[in-house]
């Protein structure tokens, strides 16, 4: 592993995350995740954000160090963007290294290293505007709480017109031997750009009005190079990930893209019938469809579906007076992630005496979603509720044109 040059003094360094392990805990990561942290060098270096020992991601540091010709011993700042343990993990850790060096966060970065860490390390806090000096080179911090912890800063490095935005900017995704959004190819675009909208909707969806304050914020720097903690350095075309992430947490306000996102659940394959007749519905009037089964595909891939589509169907059977509780879990999270605005079909089988109804408004009084009236049946549809399925999947796919 090599570090990435991206402008005179200014490196990536990377490690690859390949595990079984979920990324925080809940979020599967079945092709990987990238671990960035960057080198700037003036009289003095810097490095910007760290890592947590993550399979072998602090060798994999040194190892990017070692090709420039440093080690953590080497390092005279360390500036924590965010505080999230994948950026900080391996603190205490750096610090036997390096007693000597000092770490700039903002003030409520620093009351988190100290209470995570119980770090008593030599600290400056930082707010929007003040500057650290490498001699020769000048880096400049701007605040952005709630993206998405509330200590995060940015850092910007005016010489490159590089903005190392932690988080924000991020996806899913290892990037191997390759960093740059110029050294992939069209078809490793399209795979990323999936696994951007997957991260953001899994990690960053609850904060979207924080990424267009940040936006906002940053608007009139001349940015040539966003360079994020998770995936792509983008060096080419810095412009795509800022509108893609605009474009995303704009969906948070109101209609997202001109599909529906079928999520559904069944025990006995009575659930599955309906959810069929809805499909053949959307289908007849030419509106894209995404179809997911709880619990059997992840949350993860139901959530990013829900998020960028305007419309849902909700497909569950009546489970011991109450939802089917892998759709009961479903719905807890699109409350966590904000999944407002959608337009919204539920059907079901109730099993021997309903309950699901009742339940279900319940679970999404808060959630602003337009309504269509729920359906439901006993045991398996007849065939006159598979046509009025049909219908109901044909009116709702009519309603988002």
């Amino acid at each position: 592993m090599k570090a990435q040059l991206i402008n005179e003094g200014v490196y990536c360094i990377h490690a690859d995350i390949h595990t079984s392990d979920l990324f925080e805990g809940i979020w599967p990561i079945p092709k990987g995740v990238s671990l960035n942290a960057y080198i700037v060098r003036g009289d003095k270096t810097a490095l910007v954000d760290l890592v947590r020992d993550w399979t072998g991601a602090p060798q994999q540091f040194a190892d990017c160090l070692s090709s420039i010709g440093l080690s953590f011993s080497d390092i005279d700042y360390l500036i924590l963007n965010h505080l999230e343990p994948d950026h900080t993990g391996w603190l205490k850790e750096f610090m036997e290294q390096n007693s000597k060096v000092e770490i700039i966060a903002t003030q409520k970065g620093c009351n988190l290293a100290r209470s995570f860490y119980k770090e008593t390390a030599a600290m400056r806090a930082v707010k929007d505007g003040d500057t650290l000096d490498l001699g020769g080179r000048v880096l400049s911090f701007f605040e952005a709480p709630n993206l998405h912890w509330p200590e995060t800063m940015v850092t910007w490095d005016a010489v490159s017109g590089t903005m190392f935005t932690c988080d924000a900017f991020g996806s899913f995704g290892a990037l191997g031997d390759r960093v740059f959004d110029d050294e992939f190819d069209s078809a490793e675009h399209v795979f990323f750009e999936e696994e951007t909208l997957r991260y953001y909707a899994n990690i960053v969806s609850s904060f979207s009005s924080f990424v267009e304050k940040a936006a906002q914020k940053l608007r009139d720097l001349p940015i040539k190079c966003i360079a994020p903690s998770h995936g792509i350095v983008w060096r080419r075309n810095p412009e795509k990930i800022i509108e893609r992430y605009l474009r995303y947490a704009s969906w948070a306000k109101g209609p997202a893209d001109k599909s529906v996102a079928v999520i559904w659940g069944s025990m006995y394959g009575n659930t599955e019938a309906g959810v069929n007749a809805v499909i053949r519905g959307i289908e007849r009037e030419g509106v894209l469809y995404t179809k997911r089964r709880v619990p059997d595909d992840n949350i993860s891939w139901v959530l990013m579906d829900a998020y960028r589509s305007s419309a849902m169907v909700l497909a569950m059977p009546t489970y011991e007076y109450a939802m089917f509780p892998p759709m009961s879990y479903v719905l807890d999270i699109f409350r966590r992630k904000h999944i407002f605005g959608k337009k919204v079909l539920r059907i079901g089988s109730s099993g021997w005496v309903g309950g699901a109804k009742k339940d279900y408004e319940a679970a999404i009084e808060n959630l602003k979603w337009e309504n269509m009236e729920s359906f439901e049946w006993f045991g398996y549809p007849s065939t006159e509720d598979l046509k009025t399925m049909e219908e109901k999947g044909a009116e709702l796919a009519r309603s988002i044109k």
